[in-house]
């Protein structure tokens, strides 16, 4: 099968788009291929489909999960394709959110903010004997631990003792947050599309982040630049009688010009 695929750059969250159409069915095993590739450096891919009436645009990704850092990028994509210079604000249709995803792209400046899913729990658990908080997005979670070193098998604890609890999630990770250096460290699961990635950067995780440092700070907007290995991803969220209100995430895009690949 012959692809037209563009390759995403969002803050060093490498994202392949698909745009030739794919049946659902195939969009995993293909996905797992594309990411084997090694010219492409891909940590995920996501699927243009067509959009419905309202929509700027539509995108899924492989295992049907919500990716902030895609979903930027895909609006960013999307205003390229609509031949936008300048700022522009989209609307779009995105696996793993059951709102519409607004999208603020500036191609001057080479950025695209997200608007973001807010928490629909914040607990403080455990993994393995470890404290940490458990940020629930909707589609995606994320458990955030602070002054640990990263590991997978870490992970493996987490979704035994932790994730397994929410078997409507479509993908989950552990951020590892060290607040000495203020560095993150994502890892990020999706079982229907078989990956297990160090993510370059996180954008989901990056929320989950901020969240979890701010839950129990007084009501007010907290910006916050999450460093993460590849990338920085820019983090604001808004909290207003005890609970929070609005969240973005922000940050660079480059795209690159459509490539054909056979599959």
């Amino acid at each position: 099968m012959k692809l037209t695929v563009v390759r995403a750059d969002p803050a060093g969250n490498i994202t392949l788009f698909v745009l030739t159409p794919v049946e659902p069915e195939k969009r995993a095993a293909i996905a797992e291929k594309l990411m084997g590739m090694q010219e492409f450096a891909a940590e995920q891919v996501g699927y243009r489909c067509a959009p419905e009436a309202g929509f700027d645009g539509h995108m899924i990704m492989s295992g049907g999960e919500f990716c902030g850092n895609a979903s930027r990028a895909y609006g960013y994509l999307t205003a390229q394709e609509k031949g936008i210079r300048g700022r522009a604000h989209l609307v779009l249709d995105v696996s793993g959110s059951d709102v519409p995803v607004e999208v603020d792209v500036d191609t001057d400046a080479g950025t695209a903010r997200a608007k973001m899913p807010l928490p629909k729990l914040i607990q403080h658990m455990e993994a393995g004997g470890r404290a940490g908080v458990l940020v629930h997005l909707g589609g995606i979670a994320h458990f955030i631990v602070d002054g640990m070193e990263p590991s997978e098998e870490f992970l493996k604890t987490a979704e035994a003792e932790i994730f397994a609890g929410f078997p409507e999630l479509d993908a989950y990770g552990v951020m590892f947050y060290d607040s000495t250096s203020g560095k993150l460290t994502p890892l990020v699961k999706v079982p229907a599309a078989n990956s297990l990635y160090w993510e370059g950067s996180c954008g989901s995780g990056s929320l989950a982040a901020t969240i979890a440092l701010t839950a129990d700070l007084p009501d007010g907007v907290y910006e916050k630049d999450m460093v993460q290995p590849a990338g920085i991803v820019h983090v604001t969220a808004e909290r207003k009688d005890g609970a929070f209100t609005a969240a973005y995430i922000g940050g660079s895009v480059t795209i690159n010009p459509p490539a054909e690949v056979e599959v």
